[in-house]
């Protein structure tokens, strides 16, 4: 048997002694391997993860509390303090968050911002971010204030809105308006058959150029070349919804709504069925409002009290005493849904708190700022060679009405000018022989009309004369959020009494007053008027705010401090509505009332709130704008 060469034996010894080095160094490699890897999970969850757990046992002691779900944390699209930021910005994740400050919501709209899901924003080592503590102090991943808001939220449904003023990049912030999408009955509807607003009045022509009326021409020069209209003293309803529409935070998201507007010309409505018809037509649609408001969800947020309307007429012709057919006007304002609301009226009730008094609507509406700003300075300048003036009417049917007396004062003076009103034609139906009086004259003697209030007041200040008023309820307890709370700053007050027992010269009285004092009165005049007059709506001030700038932002102010008070648990139990004219007059911070010298200016009958007087003004007042027309 031949032996095989040892070259032919080599190579397969060779071979196999190879083999076996390589599986030793597999067998090496997969042993450091598994050493690396286990001393890398050691640190990472015994080094690491014990000190996360005890600082989790420091902070969190005793066991956990389940009652925050997993469902608030996608909450957390409202959280950020992100503001008119693309979709493409990414949202931090709660374990960001420190829970240091407030949080505030988003700006303009929700639901833009991408949301990460529940599963990326917490870390497996972390205990679950629904878990809070017993004490009711969160998890640190979470944040107290995240929290703490989606807390609030459930108990409060309108936190999300008191929220958006803490993100100080929103200039909307606070202020955010949405406003209801009711069917055209309740408004557009009642344009389309504005023939029958008025009895005696063609109101088509007073409901054109957005509310404001036809242009006046400017022959006499009395007005300004442009923004002078012919607008009707109760045409605000129109005026206002138009004004809202160009307003700079109107949101489609009623839950960061500061005010919810409802757009119901509720004065136009019952201006079609006040005379000749039963009150159940009066009250149709007062009603259907009701009961379509009540069914929306963004009623259920406070029950209608973040919610108001506008009606361009007197408080009288919404409040019915009773179910008799003779009685005046509908129940709109006795309704106890509308009892929550607030609504703006060119005059409201002294003793009532659901309703609040805007300016009737003069015929200045500017369009930019420059218009006011020329116009303030013209009434400045001009020579007024009157005392004091008078437009108006006697009532001789009323024996408490002092027109008479004052009439009779003007006629006497030599520096009293009047323009007496009469049925049929008239100059007082004139608005340039009425504006040219008023800025002749240092003074205007403002008495009651038919009720409390009249547009002449406004005219007269948008003519830099100072009002004379006889009664608080004309002006002083009307107009709170429009006027100077101290009335001496810029008008005089006599009271009817002294006129009615001829106890006081009109003439020497404001003669009395020093030309400097005028001067000073007269600028504190001239500085009210941007706040008296409604802008044009179909365009915008710049930096004035005008009468329905200040009523909107009243209504904020209100609807803020109710959710404010809901939330800290004041009730004001003590709140007396029979004494609403004096806690309108109190300072801020101020709950209690008590004495006041107006007293006896409103004083009312014990059987109950509003008596037939005030149903009997409302109607005169009516009749009386036959005057014009006859």
């Amino acid at each position: 048997m031949r032996r095989r060469p040892a070259a032919d034996v080599l190579p397969e010894h060779m071979e196999k002694g190879t083999a076996k080095n390589h599986h030793t160094r597999i067998c090496c490699l997969a042993l450091l391997s598994a050493f690396f890897w286990m001393l890398l999970l050691y640190f990472h969850f015994v080094v690491l993860g014990g000190s996360n757990v005890d600082e989790s046992v420091k902070l969190q002691p005793g066991p956990v509390n389940m009652e925050f779900t997993p469902a608030h944390v996608t909450d957390a699209r409202q959280v950020p303090s992100l503001s008119r930021t693309s979709s493409t910005q990414p949202v931090p994740s709660p374990s960001r968050i420190t829970g240091a400050h407030p949080v505030p919501s988003t700006a303009r709209t929700s639901g833009t911002l991408p949301v990460p899901s529940p599963s990326k924003t917490t870390r497996t080592h972390h205990p679950a971010p629904s878990l809070l503590r017993t004490t009711g102090t969160p998890h640190p991943v979470l944040g107290p204030s995240i929290i703490k808001e989606s807390r609030e939220t459930e108990k409060y449904p309108f936190m999300k809105a008191l929220r958006t003023t803490e993100n100080k990049s929103d200039p909307c912030g606070g202020r955010y308006i949405y406003v209801h999408d009711l069917p055209p009955r309740f408004n557009e509807d009642m344009l389309k058959e504005c023939k029958s607003l008025s009895l005696w009045t063609n109101m088509c022509k007073f409901t054109t150029n957005a509310g404001l009326g036809p242009p006046l021409e400017n022959v006499e020069g009395v007005f300004s070349d442009t923004g002078w209209y012919a607008t009707n003293q109760f045409a605000v309803d129109v005026i206002f919804s138009n004004r809202m529409k160009q307003y700079d935070c109107l949101t489609q998201d009623s839950s960061i709504a500061a005010a919810i507007f409802v757009p119901f010309y509720a004065g136009f409505d019952i201006a079609r069925y006040l005379w000749g018809y039963n009150i159940s037509r009066r009250d149709a649609a007062s009603l259907d409002l009701v009961d379509w408001l009540m069914k929306r969800p963004e009623w259920d947020i406070m029950n209608g009290r973040d919610h108001f309307l506008v009606a361009g007429r007197i408080t009288w012709d919404f409040r019915r005493l009773s179910e008799e057919e003779s009685d005046w006007g509908n129940k709109l304002l006795f309704l106890p849904a509308a009892k929550n609301m607030s609504m703006l009226v060119v005059e409201s009730s002294p003793w009532n708190a659901n309703d609040f008094g805007i300016p009737y609507p003069t015929y200045f509406h500017p369009a930019k700022d420059a218009d006011v700003f020329s116009w303030q300075e013209r009434m400045r300048k001009l020579e007024r060679k009157w005392l004091f003036s008078f437009a108006g009417a006697p009532r001789p049917g009323n024996p408490k009405s002092i027109r008479g007396q004052i009439i009779d004062q003007c006629k006497r003076s030599k520096v009293g000018k009047l323009l007496e009103c009469d049925f049929g034609e008239s100059k007082c139906h004139s608005p340039s022989s009425i504006m040219q009086m008023f800025q002749s004259s240092l003074f205007c003697l403002q008495p009651q009309g038919d009720s409390y209030t009249r547009r002449s007041a406004f005219d007269s200040i948008l003519a830099g004369c100072i009002p004379v008023f006889f009664h608080p309820g004309s002006a002083y307890t009307q107009y709170t959020w429009h006027l100077l709370k101290n009335y001496t700053r810029y008008s005089v007050f006599i009271p009817e009494n002294d006129i009615r027992k001829r106890n006081v010269s009109i003439e020497e009285r404001l003669s009395q007053i020093s030309p400097e004092q005028v001067k000073i009165m007269r600028e504190e005049v001239i500085s009210l008027i941007p706040r008296l007059v409604y802008a044009d709506p179909r365009s915008k001030l710049e930096t004035l705010k005008d009468a329905f700038d200040v009523s909107v932002q009243a209504v904020i102010d209100k609807v803020t401090n109710l959710r404010k008070d809901i939330i800290e648990g004041r009730t004001h139990d003590d709140f007396i509505e029979e004494n609403s004219w004096k806690y309108a007059l109190l300072e801020e911070g101020q709950h209690e009332v008590g004495p006041h010298e107006w007293d006896p200016f409103f004083s009312k009958p014990k059987d109950g709130i509003g008596d037939s007087s005030d149903a009997e003004a409302a109607k005169n007042s009516w009749k009386n704008e036959q005057r014009g027309h006859s």
